[in-house]
């Protein structure tokens, strides 16, 4: 395997960075997660739209401009010769020293891209649905930290996790302060009700995900499901005839049952069915070529 570090190529035993670098010692740093499908990496464009957002929201310069940063990407799916594959997007205030005043990291900060598969959930759930609980850990304040600022900070959502890996379950949805659904671990939240869905909005404190907005896309465009996004309560979920999440890794997964309620019928629903076959035909059929 391949590595791309700081505009090289390198071995995967090779890639290595100083434990004096601010993304290892404070998670100073970004990421994004994308994706590449039949050939075409998926929506490239807007995954370094936000990953040039979250660098300004940590004031932190990318030392390559966005067309060489999609070249570097290309670069190393073709040295990996991999179509379809997982791309990992890393990019750290480089390194320091253990001051956290960042004007002591070196210039220009560190980019990392690895390419591999990568499989989030087993099969079944795609196929039959999945169990989510929700966790004592409250998401963080919009106030004190954006949800839209992918850091290399993740450990709000490592702790929602592992509660739910001890409850026995694979996903956990986390709340915001006052109680309200605001997504997942690493993925996003719909639910549908009567024909509509419904899914937590941006001032709720959920990210504004990639996949999210395409699959809004491809409920208001294609299918003429309606979609409105606000403030979800655990009783909406509960009550709801579908649910499922969507993540780059995880794509879209339907949800059968939430804190022990059965969720509709306890099978992925019609809705949910439907937007995963029109999301994989979008995805195979669209994006940056590798090339």
């Amino acid at each position: 395997m391949k590595i791309y570090l700081d505009g090289e190529l390198v071995e995967k035993e090779d890639a290595k960075i100083s434990v004096f670098d601010h993304g290892f010692l404070y998670g100073d740093g970004i990421f994004e997660g994308i994706r590449a499908y039949n050939g075409r990496v998926f929506r490239l464009k807007e995954h370094l739209e936000r990953l040039w957002a979250s660098a300004k929201g940590i004031n932190l310069e990318i030392p390559i401009n966005r067309k060489e940063m999609e070249k570097a990407i290309i670069k190393t799916l073709l040295a990996n010769k991999l179509s379809d594959a997982y791309i990992r997007l890393i990019v750290t205030r480089g390194c320091g020293d253990l001051s956290l005043d960042p004007r002591n990291c070196a210039k220009p900060p560190s980019i990392v891209i690895i390419t591999d598969q990568i499989k989030l959930y087993p099969e079944e759930f795609y196929e039959k649905g999945m169990e989510a609980i929700t966790v004592s850990i409250r998401r963080i304040r919009q106030d004190s930290l954006s949800p839209n600022i992918k850091s290399l900070n993740y450990l709000n959502n490592i702790l929602a996790k592992m509660q739910a890996v001890r409850s026995g379950v694979a996903e956990a949805i986390i709340l915001n302060a006052e109680g309200y659904v605001v997504e997942c671990t690493g993925d996003n939240i719909f639910i549908v009700k009567n024909e509509v869905i419904y899914t937590p909005s941006g001032s709720e404190g959920a990210l504004i995900g990639i996949t999210r907005d395409a699959v809004i896309e491809l409920a208001k465009n294609r299918s003429k499901i309606s979609v409105k996004e606000g403030r979800i309560s655990l009783y909406d979920v509960y009550i709801a005839d579908e649910c499922f999440l969507t993540g780059t890794a995880a794509e879209i997964i339907p949800v059968v049952a939430v804190d022990s309620r059965t969720i509709g019928d306890g099978k992925p629903g019609r809705i949910t069915t439907k937007l995963i076959k029109e999301f994989k035909s979008l995805a195979r059929s669209s994006g940056t070529p590798i090339k």
